[in-house]
């Protein structure tokens, strides 16, 4: 999982060079996230008009150029150590050119769920957190499946990551999955509730509705970017049991 694929690791890397602009001059890093972090107020009509740097094109770029800025060293670590192993496997099995464009699609989805839930909300939201969890979402359609990376009998990275995905309404009545989606919707959910803050800091919480956009997208849009031919669903289940006979 270490040995990061091309498409990953230029992802990283774009991540960390964006990053360099804590080193400007507040007032221009100030404008960097006004121009590209996503604010649910640049769309808001029903009150007081704010005019927002970046005019009309913010309200289409900042759907996506949101997920590349990051608040702290500590939020940007967080996002890449979650990167190493559902990334991986997902930038892999993808190639280059499909895997930038999921984690366009499912930032876009994380905004659009941060949009519906904080309508009239003035503060930018930053960080990659919902391409994050559309890939962990995306990466659980075959992780559990023999040979894959999250299985009890893995091939080496490449096999690992190609293996065929199990069709959603079959990874829905695995158990693994099941209990992977009911941890991961906990752990949000506490999140959310307790308004915990990322990073330490004490004016930044966690986006958890984008969390959820981000997931639930990378779960259900997972086939269109699939380029692995698909399990049937009468080989599913053999597909999905490891060499130790463990389900």
């Amino acid at each position: 999982m270490l040995t990061l694929p091309p498409a990953l690791t230029a992802y990283i890397l774009l991540l960390a060079v964006i990053h360099l602009r804590v080193l400007l001059p507040p007032e221009m890093e100030n404008w960097t996230i006004d121009v590209f972090g996503f604010i649910p107020k640049r769309y808001d009509t029903t009150l007081l008009d704010i005019t927002f740097p970046g005019g009309a094109g913010a309200k289409v770029w900042t759907f996506v150029t949101y997920s590349l800025l990051h608040a702290n060293l500590t939020h940007i670590g967080f996002n890449v150590l979650w990167l190493l192993p559902f990334g991986s496997a997902l930038a892999r099995r993808f190639g280059a050119l499909r895997f930038f464009l999921f984690m366009a699609v499912t930032a876009a989805a994380g905004a659009l769920a941060h949009l519906v839930t904080h309508e009239h909300a003035i503060a930018p939201m930053i960080g990659a957190s919902a391409s994050v969890s559309g890939t962990m979402a995306a990466a659980i359609r075959f992780a559990f499946v023999k040979g894959s990376f999250l299985s009890f009998s893995r091939g080496d990275a490449d096999a690992a990551a190609k293996v065929p995905a199990l069709p959603l309404s079959r990874a829905l009545r695995d158990g693994r999955v099941l209990g992977f989606l009911a941890v991961w919707f906990g752990v949000n959910i506490v999140f959310g509730v307790g308004s915990l803050a990322i990073g330490g800091g004490d004016n930044v919480t966690v986006a958890w509705q984008a969390h959820i956009g981000g997931f639930l997208a990378g779960l259900l849009l997972f086939s269109l970017f699939d380029p692995v031919p698909r399990v049937r669903d009468d080989a599913a289940d053999a597909s999905s049991v490891d060499q130790s006979g463990r389900v």
